[in-house]
This record gives structure tokens, sequence and C-alpha cells, in this order.
């Protein structure tokens, strides 16, 4: 079994990085994962942490990052909001670790069908902005609908993929990631997930 810091000196790079993301989500799909998620692979990682992606997703319980990428202990920093909306704490800790840890990868990961984005169309539809902390996800993700239009047929599944794109490019101008990224150090791409079917299709080049 493989465990995380033979993949970041196997690699270490965005590209490598991305790949062996990838290269999970397919042993996935096809029904061949490698990783058990049991107590040794729990043991094999319990010193010091050399994970080599970030990936930042929505809450939805339909998607479980960690098995989707066919990832064992160790391999993946995961964090996930409702919609992946990002707040201080959430950019906080991927520069953490970005800076810290030396993460090469950070992926952004939307899914079909997602409830946070119908609620920011019915509610710019409706008018009626949600109470509480919900409202916070809404006000987030409502440009991408407007930069959409609600008047598209399409405004739902649109919306989730421009908003995608939107938190890509939030993170790639963030003050401590935009140096790396510019460099090559670090990349931020976005990428969406199938209910359906489990696949994850890129929607930003590396």
């Amino acid at each position: 079994m493989r465990v995380a810091g033979q993949e970041r000196q196997a690699g270490g790079t965005p590209r490598a990085a991305l790949a062996e993301l990838l290269s999970g989500n397919r042993r996935f799909v096809s029904g061949q994962p490698v990783h058990g998620h049991d107590v040794t692979a729990a043991a094999a990682a319990s010193g010091d942490q050399q994970p080599y992606a970030v990936v930042l997703g929505c809450i939805d319980s339909r998607v479980p990052l960690e098995a989707i990428f066919d990832q064992t202990f160790g391999a993946i920093c995961v964090i996930r909001t409702g919609g992946h909306v990002l707040d201080r704490a959430v950019c906080g800790s991927i520069e953490y670790v970005v800076g810290q840890l030396g993460v090469p990868l950070v992926l952004v990961l939307g899914h079909e069908r997602c409830g946070a984005v119908g609620a920011a169309v019915d509610a710019l539809r409706t008018g009626e902005r949600p109470g509480g902390s919900l409202a916070h996800l809404v006000d987030e993700i409502a440009p991408a609908v407007t930069e959409v239009g609600l008047d598209d047929p399409a405004v739902h599944q649109l919306s989730i993929r421009r908003h995608v794109r939107r938190t890509v490019h939030t993170l790639r101008e963030d003050d401590l990631l935009a140096g790396p990224v510019a460099a090559g150090r670090v990349a931020v791409v976005g990428g969406l997930y199938d209910l359906s079917t489990g696949e994850v299709a890129l929607l930003d080049p590396a």
C-alpha cells in the first residue's frame, strides 16, 4: 500500500498531484479501488503528514471526497462547506496546507444538482433571502447565478459550473496563493462530480 509521503516524493508537482487524483477517480468509477480505509492505513499515516492535494468540496452526503478519489489516510486534505463557499477559515486552511505542508494542488469540486446553488437560484427568483447563516451561502453563490441569468433554462446546471470557476479564480488571486500559482509551484483547478456515474470532469486546466 502506498502512503502519502511516497506519493509526494514520486511527484510533488501540480500535474502529478492532479494525475493521481484523477487516477483514483477512475479506480473508483471502475469498481477497483485500492484503499480500504482500515486501521492499518491510519497507523501508517500517523507520523508527519505529507498530503499532496487539498480538495474543497460541498457538504453533500453523496460526495465523500476521499472515496471518490480512492485516497487513503494522509493523502489529501479535505475541506467541505455548503456549495464549497469560501470564507476566511477556508482560505486560511488552504493557505496553511500550501504554505506549511507544501501541497502543490488545490482542487475545487462542485457537483450536479447542488442544493446550495439551487437555494441561490430560488432566492433570486422569489426575492426572498433566507434567514440565518444560510443567507451567507446564498449571497456568495448569487453572483454566479446572476452571471448566467435567471432566464436561462439551464440556470441551475450552468450556475454550478460558473460558481466553481469563480471560486477557482478567487483562490488563484488569494494574497498568499497568487505567488506560488504564478510561479507554477501550485495549481488551483476546478472540477465537477457526476452524481450518477461517479466521474469527475475538469473544468479548468492545470
